[in-house]
Formats: structure tokens, C-alpha cells, sequence
């Protein structure tokens, strides 16, 4: 859906909430749902969240927009205790560009090797903590635990004689392809199985329902809501850790699709990266680390470079700009830490995939994990710039190239 498109429906449904907030409506439609009702009150919230930051002054947007890294890492630092806790807290000091000291190490370490790993969320979420801090102190013995996991029907079990889903499929398959794992049994019958979940309106499914032939990259774009937000599905709010969930699988099947035009046709299909598709946001006039002054001393080398970084570079397709506008406006706390929406409280979980959109949604525009960001991509300038991510693991992408070498020298 295309921006201004997208304008004119956030406008139009702005006007409405508003005429239905200042009249009472809200309380005079007996037929309105919970969920109506639900959505109503939070889209003004945002829309109000929206309306004050834009009637600000320059320097107080600025401010603002800033992600004030200390107090993220002071929120972060207060709360190492499980195997979720610690993947949520170290993933999201990770993004930060730092990293904790060795006492901090060596303790989350030692507490994970007496924690009971029979099951895949627990063990996902302590293989990659062990792998942001550092892959040559990862977990050895998992193999044996994964083929216990794996059902004759191609899907995983979460736990001996527990429920399968897809969610176990990822937490499975994420896990033996950091560990450098993954073998024809543990992949046998995967890809029919996710299928067999796909629902009718192109999106996966938790269980196995029946094959559904609707594409699955113009469901994800479309949970992207007016108020630049992503929703889990239809007639749900949206959520900051959807932020993440929605945003990552859009850069995903877009990388996918433009690598399979280039295998098929020797081009590229999907939308490339133009100036004037940053001149919308605004916010690049108002730094000046931005500033024309220096356009005298351009030649053709420097026209050359532009045409080259250019080429490595393509259009998302969901609105990047606005969805850290969103994060950072209606989830960001100013004492440090994320939440799920407006009046909502913060929590570990929410800063980590509230953090790790927002690194998805500044490195959208390139092509590959080897395409550096530029400061237009980012709201708020590259003070807030954030590590890169795995798209698939969710790890930093250092810990993660660092963790690959070291699994594949120990097979």
C-alpha cells in the first residue's frame, strides 16, 4: 500500500476517532464490540501521542525521537533471572552496540547450566543468550534433544509429549542451524508440514488445518495498521513486539523474491531505492551532520559511488520510516525500556522486540546483511543507530557470524 494512500486512511480514521472520543459515540453504540471498542480507545491514544509530538518545536522532536541509550541499558541491567529474561536483556544490550561485564558473563553462564532445558522455548532462548555472549561458550549436547522433539509428521513437539505448532518448528530449526546441527532428519517432511498450516488469508497458522494457496507476503504488509503499528492478525491491536514478528518476515520474503528475480531473469523486480522516496520524512533538513554545504566539492566520483551504494539498495515494502516513528512514540518509555502500546507498563520482553524492529526497520533499505544503513534511514539520526539483526535468529549479526565459525570449526 502506498504512503500517501495510507495517509489519506490514517487521516480519514484520525477524524473519526476524534468525532467519537469529543461526542460520547463510544458509549452511545451498544452494538460496538469489545475489540471495536478496544481499537478505538487506542488508536487515540496514538493519534494523540502523534498530534503532540508534531505540534513541537524542532529541538523538543529531537529529544524526543532519541532512544537514550543509557537509560535503556540501566532498565536492562536490573533484571538477569531466566533463560527468557536473559535472551530479552542481553539480545537488547547487544542492539546497543555493548556489552556486559565478565562477572555478568560468567553468572548468566553458570545459571543457565543449572537450569532444566527439556523443553525448545527454554533452550532457544538459552542458546542464543549463550551466543550474544560470546559462540565458544554455547551449549554442546542438544542433537540427541532435537531428534526427541521431531514427529512423524514432519513438525516438532515443544516438550516430551507436549504440543506441536509451528512455533516449535522455528525454535527447533533455529537451534540446530546456530549449532550448525541440521541434517536431513531433523528436516524431513518441515516445509509440508508449515504449508499445512498456511490459513486462508496467507498467513501461517499454529496448527495443521489444510494447504492454502494465498501468498503469504501480501498478508504480513498488510498488518502494517494506520497507525504505522503491526498487528498479529486480523482484529487484533497492535503490538510493539509485532513490530518485530511482521517487519522481519516483509524483509525476508522480499530479499527472497528480489534473489529469485536475479536468478530467473537477471534483474531485479521489486521496487529499487530512489532520493526522493526519503523526501517525505522531513527530518534530514534539520541535521546538520546532513547539511548541502559541502555539495561544491561533488564530482563524478563522488556521483559514481552514489549510483553504486544506490544499487545495493531497495524500497521495503511496508513504510520503515513511520514504523520507528510508532516504536519510538507510542512503546518507548522515557525512563528506559519498551511496552506494548500506550498505558501500557514496560517489560524485557517488549524492549527486546521493540529494540530489534526498529534495527529491522533502519536496515530495511538494503539488499544484503553487507549493505551499511544510512543516516536517512534512521529516525532520529545515527545517534540511534542499532546493531543489525538475523533476520531468522534474532541475534546480533557479529555474535551471530562469530557463533557460524566456531560451530563449524568444532564439526
Amino acid at each position: 500500500m502506498k504512503a500517501g494512500r495510507k495517509q489519506i486512511q490514517q487521516q480519514d480514521i484520525r477524524t473519526r476517532v476524534e468525532l467519537a472520543s469529543s461526542s460520547g459515540m463510544m458509549k452511545e453504540l451498544p452494538s460496538m464490540t469489545i475489540s471495536q471498542r478496544e481499537q478505538f480507545l487506542v488508536l487515540n491514544d496514538v493519534f494523540r501521542i502523534y498530534s503532540d509530538f508534531d505540534a513541537c518545536d524542532i529541538a523538543t522532536q529531537k529529544f524526543t525521537v532519541e532512544i537514550q541509550r543509557g537509560k535503556q541499558l540501566d532498565y536492562l541491567t536490573n533484571g538477569l533471572s531466566r533463560p527468557w529474561l536473559c535472551y530479552w536483556i542481553l539480545h537488547s544490550i547487544g542492539l546497543l552496540g555493548e556489552s556486559v561485564d565478565d562477572d555478568l558473563e560468567n553468572n548468566t553462564i553458570d545459571f543457565l547450566r543449572h537450569c532444566q532445558l527439556s523443553h525448545l522455548a527454554t533452550s532457544y532462548a538459552a542458546v542464543n543468550t549463550l551466543v550474544t555472549l560470546g559462540g565458544d561458550k554455547a551449549i554442546q549436547k542438544m542433537s540427541s534433544f532435537l531428534r526427541r522433539m521431531k514427529d512423524p509428521d514432519g513438525g516438532f513437539r515443544v516438550h516430551d509429549m507436549g504440543e506441536m505448532d509451528v512455533r516449535a518448528c522455528y525454535l527447533a530449526i533455529s537451534i540446530a542451524s546456530i549449532l550448525n546441527i541440521v541434517d536431513d532428519e531433523l528436516t524431513r517432511s518441515l516445509g509440508d508440514y508449515i504449508l499445512s498450516c498456511q490459513t486462508y488469508e496467507g498467513g501461517i497458522g499454529e496448527e495443521n488445518l489444510a494447504p492454502k494457496l494465498t501468498p503469504g507476503m501480501n498478508w504480513v504488509v498488510h498488518q502494517q495498521g494506520v497507525e504505522w503499528g503491526f498487528q498479529g492478525r486480523m482484529n487484533k491491536l497492535f503490538d510493539g513486539c509485532y513490530t518485530f514478528w511482521q517487519a522481519a518476515p516483509c524483509v525476508l520474503l522480499q530479499r527472497f523474491y528480489s534473489a529469485h528475480d536475479l536468478v530467473l531473469h537477471g534483474s531485479l523486480h521489486m521496487s529499487q531505492a530512489r532520493d526522493e522516496d526519503h523526501e517525505e520524512h522531513a527530518h534530514d533538513e534539520d541535521d546538520p551532520e546532513d547539511s548541502d554545504d559541502d555539495d561544491s566539492d561533488t564530482d563524478s566520483n563522488d556521483g559514481l559511488l552514489a549510483l553504486f551504494e544506490d544499487s545495493r539498495r531497495v524500497q521495503p515494502v511496508f513504510d520503515s520510516f513511520n514504523l520507528q516513528r510508532c516504536v519510538i512514540l507510542c512503546s518507548m518509555v522515557p525512563e528506559g525500556g519498551f511496552r506494548d502500546k500506550p498505558v501500557k507498563p514496560r517489560d524485557f520482553y517488549h524492549t527486546c522486540y521493540c529494540l530489534s524492529s526498529l534495527s529491522v526497520a533502519q536496515h530495511a533499505w538494503s539488499k544484503d546483511n553487507d549493505t551499511p544503513t544510512l543516516n536517512s534511514d534512521i529516525l532520529g539520526g545515527y545517534v540511534n543507530h542499532l546493531e543489525p539483526v538475523h533476520l531468522l535468529h534474532n541475534v546480533v549479526m557479529d555474535r551471530y557470524n562469530k557463533a557460524i565459525e566456531f560451530f563449524h570449526r568444532a564439526t
